[in-house]
């Protein structure tokens, strides 16, 4: 397992939370999701061979939020 942290913008509210934590979370090889809306951050432990960063990443922007680098 991996823990990786990547960094969102456009976060604001619950609904982001759960939007996010929804989506993310269903992704094959996504063991557990934590959003920290004060800090801009998507923390997600996966399996890095069923769930990669990139695919994390494009989900998230498919829910409407900006991925930083």
């Amino acid at each position: 397992m991996s823990k990786t942290v990547i960094k969102v913008d456009g976060m604001a509210c619950e609904h982001c939370v759960k939007a996010i934590t929804n989506a993310v979370g269903a992704l094959s090889g996504v063991s557990g999701v934590s959003v920290d809306l004060s800090g801009k951050t998507v923390t997600v432990d996966h399996d890095p061979d069923q769930a990669s960063v990139e695919a994390i990443q494009s989900e998230i922007e498919d829910q409407g939020y900006d991925v930083m680098e």
